[in-house]
């Protein structure tokens, strides 16, 4: 690499300059103290883990975006973590394993080996919560309602959620007798949308009539949350398991629409993100002008099953890397501060540390550095008038 192009950071890999990086920040513990709130107990995944334990539960799509190495210590396969749930459901099967309801919250990086959109960052900075212990509809309910008060504490006026429900479509593969690998090649035709592969796919793999219909109509229920109604007449013969899943949709909604009246809820039975080790209500939040979700959740039960302690859980991640971008120039990103000129003098540290103690950030001149002009962002001074050291603005 020549000196010309050694500043260069491999694509999707960025560093976060002041501005951005004290919004982040801004967000962050304005986020974990929401989350503190609501009863949330913080922690701190490590980085990097044994692929034995990182990967467990989390699906192939995770192990693909999951960067791996040797240990030089053990000879063992290590991953820099890509999703912070798995190891949050580690340590509650086995490192604090609480009886009971337990409610974690994290924050921090994650790193993919590739995008998962093409101008997407390959390490943001994700915080979430995650609800274990409990299988009712209650903590799915708390789940989506700690999204959109999340949501709400970052200043999101319009406050979009995209839901579904996998047990509608699992219900339904167990029904059909489809194989493993029919029930991938089918979800993925089913998050394309195109009916006319689908039904081209469906009269080669599934046999029974029935099925087939069911299978052909998940793509048209999408829409506003009318479109559970239609959904349950089209369904009235369907296994037990798929009214179920739309009657915990629609109680979901109901009380959630009740809580946060601005949200708008968008139902689609065919969206299954996060299939691979969901098992109920899953949920995505949209933004104006953002074609990705800015956050993502649902319910996986059964995760801590191979850490020997099988767990319901539920919960959610928010991008905070992605929400300062849609939200750059809306907050504070620039903290001014006083300038101080040198000076030896006792009584002017003094002052500095009674400045700083009040929260004020003040910057010390050092040799030869009289002016502010001489250090970034302060647009205040401090000056000795008639014996006493006063702050003026410049």
């Amino acid at each position: 690499m020549s000196k010309v192009d050694r500043w260069l950071l491999p694509d999707g890999i960025e560093e976060v300059l002041p501005n951005e990086a004290n919004q982040i920040e801004q967000l962050r513990q304005r986020l974990l103290h929401l989350f503190e709130t609501w009863g949330y107990d913080y922690v701190i995944p490590p980085m990097v883990e044994f692929t034995d334990s990182l990967l467990t539960g989390s699906g192939r799509d995770i192990e693909l975006l999951t960067f791996k190495l040797t240990d030089q210590l053990s000879g063992k396969t290590m991953g820099i973590r890509a999703d912070i749930t798995p190891q949050a459901a580690r340590m509650d099967a086995h490192s604090l394993q609480r009886e009971g309801t337990n409610r974690l919250c994290y924050a921090g990086h994650v790193m993919h080996t590739r995008p998962k959109t093409p101008l997407s960052s390959r390490t943001p900075l994700m915080t979430g919560v995650e609800l274990f212990g409990e299988s009712g509809l209650d903590a799915d309910i708390e789940i989506v309602s700690l999204l959109l008060a999340a949501l709400s504490a970052i200043r999101l006026e319009k406050q979009y959620i995209d839901i579904g429900h996998v047990g509608v479509f699992r219900s339904l593969a167990e029904f059909a007798e489809l194989n493993s690998e029919q029930e991938l090649a089918l979800f993925g035709l089913l998050q394309t949308k195109s009916q006319s592969e689908i039904n081209a796919w469906l009269d080669v793999n599934v046999a029974d009539e029935q099925a087939r219909q069911w299978f052909s109509q998940l793509p048209k229920f999408s829409g506003s949350t009318g479109v559970l109604d239609k959904a349950r007449e089209a369904f009235a013969e369907a296994p037990a398991e798929v009214l179920a899943a739309l009657d915990e949709l629609q109680a979901l909604i109901n009380v959630v629409s009740e809580r946060y009246p601005n949200a708008q809820f968008y139902c689609d039975l065919s969206e299954l993100r996060g299939y691979h080790y969901h098992t109920g209500i899953v949920f995505g939040a949209f933004a104006p002008g953002v074609g990705n979700a800015i956050a993502s959740g649902g319910r996986y039960d059964h995760i801590g099953e191979a850490f020997g302690r099988s767990r319901p859980a539920t919960g959610f991640d928010l991008n905070l890397t992605a929400i300062c971008r849609l939200l750059r120039g809306n907050d504070k990103t620039e903290d001014k501060g006083i300038f101080a000129p040198e000076t030896n003098s006792y009584a002017g540290w003094q002052k500095v540390l009674e400045l700083r103690e009040q929260g004020e950030r003040v910057v010390c001149g050092l040799s030869g550095q009289t002016s502010p002009r001489d250090h970034q962002n302060c647009d205040r001074i401090l000056r000795e008038q008639d014996g006493q050291l006063i702050v003026e603005k410049l």
